[in-house]
């Protein structure tokens, strides 16, 4: 059995461990379980999100709880962008987009890209993130699976133009 502080695939990443990596991430937080999300980060893990700054699996976890709490019926894609290299083997750059609404039932596509950097054993250490966040109309929707993992046969970022 594997050390359960290790998160398979580990660095040094190939752009398909990379993207497994990735779909990884995606499949975890479009549970919007606190607790799945934060097992993928170290304990003492470092985060830029908009203008917070949680440091620490507690603070992300809260930082997650007030998130999910806000953003209602939040569905994610995540795409690789880049990999680390030979100088950088434990980083990964990604975009990603979600949908979501808020409590008077305003929708909104939020965009970003994230910089990640890993441990030896697969945990994510450094999470900083830059969100736009753009008002559309439900009619504008594009995320329409069942609330959770997103299928296989849906789309991805490129294939939708965004």
């Amino acid at each position: 059995m594997a050390d359960p502080e290790t998160r398979p695939p580990v660095p040094p990443f190939t752009a398909e461990s990379a993207r497994q990596k990735v779909r990884m991430a995606e499949d975890a937080w479009n549970t919007r379980d606190p607790n799945v999300v934060v097992r993928v980060y170290t304990e003492d893990t470092r985060w830029r999100n908009r203008a917070e700054f949680p440091v620490g699996r507690e603070q992300v976890r809260e930082f997650l709880e007030r998130k999910w709490q806000k953003e209602l019926d939040y569905r994610l894609i995540k795409e690789l962008w880049a990999v680390g290299g030979p100088e950088h083997p434990g980083r990964i750059g990604v975009r990603f987009a979600y949908e979501w609404h808020d409590a008077s039932g305003a929708w909104f596509r939020s965009y970003g890209n994230e910089n990640w950097e890993f441990n030896a054993q697969g945990l994510m250490m450094r999470r900083y993130a830059s969100i736009n966040d753009l008002a559309i109309s439900e009619g504008d929707r594009l995320f329409h699976w069942p609330l959770g993992r997103r299928p296989d046969e849906h789309p991805g970022l490129g294939e939708l133009g965004l």
